[in-house]
């Protein structure tokens, strides 16, 4: 490798095998940026620091850049987040999981009078954007996520991130049945108790939690495309 600066100073280097140009960031995440690299730096510094969540317009106040930028800086984060648990499994003999579904966005904002408001229940009346979460929470260990329809579709994930000879603790939902096949299951009823016989479900309701309150207290709406981030998001934190 040699030094290779360009015309204007900036710096660069050459590799002589395969005669390509190369800085400091290239294949990193701060790749191909446009701002300084102090930028690049404090938004993480700010991010990561946050408990519960930065949202992308308090992040642009803390800057001084664009909403825009603030946008694809913090899902860049995000995407870093989520490279740590890319591929994961949890568990293994010896150890716990607790596994959970929670369902976020499709949001319908009901009719002001109450004899024009429909029941969102029923499928007809929904928006169709309302998505599962699902966690698969270790124990003293790490947490993985996916977002599924429904916590029945979870099942092949829950499969292939989960160790055999794990210890798995899930709530009364018949989506979890299947897994007694492969797992040793506990399994605890909420409508009679939080906890009982050593089953329960609290750390992944913690993680839910902490990211409905990112929901509420930040971002407001998590639904889409990116609720996936969100997720991964949550369970770096």
């Amino acid at each position: 490798v040699y030094d290779c600066r360009r015309p204007t100073g900036g710096p660069r280097w050459r590799c002589k095998a395969c005669r390509g140009d190369f800085l400091l960031t290239s294949g990193t995440l701060f790749a191909f940026h446009k701002l300084p690299l102090v930028m690049y730096l404090a938004a993480v510094l700010i991010f990561v620091n946050e408990v519960k969540g930065k949202s992308a317009l308090a992040l642009s106040r803390d800057l001084g850049v664009q909403y825009k930028t603030a946008f694809v800086l913090a899902h860049k984060i995000r995407e870093a987040m989520a490279g740590e648990i890319r591929g994961a499994t949890v568990g293994g003999e010896g150890k716990t999981a607790e596994i959970d579904g929670a369902y976020f966005g499709g949001h319908v904002r009901p009719e002001n009078e109450k004899s024009q408001r429909k029941d969102r229940r029923r499928s007809e009346n929904q928006s169709g954007k309302r998505r599962c979460v699902v966690v698969v929470r270790e124990r003293g260990g790490r947490t993985v996520t996916g977002v599924f329809p429904s916590e029945d579709a979870a099942g092949p994930f829950i499969r292939n991130r989960v160790s055999q000879g794990t210890a798995v603790h899930a709530d009364e939902a018949a989506a979890w049945n299947p897994l007694h096949a492969r797992f040793e299951m506990h399994r605890i009823n909420h409508q009679k108790a939080y906890s009982f016989d050593g089953a329960c479900t609290n750390q992944a309701e913690s993680y839910f939690s902490r990211l409905r309150r990112a929901e509420a207290g930040h971002h407001h709406h998590i639904a889409g495309p990116y609720l996936h981030r969100y997720a991964q998001e949550a369970a770096f934190r």
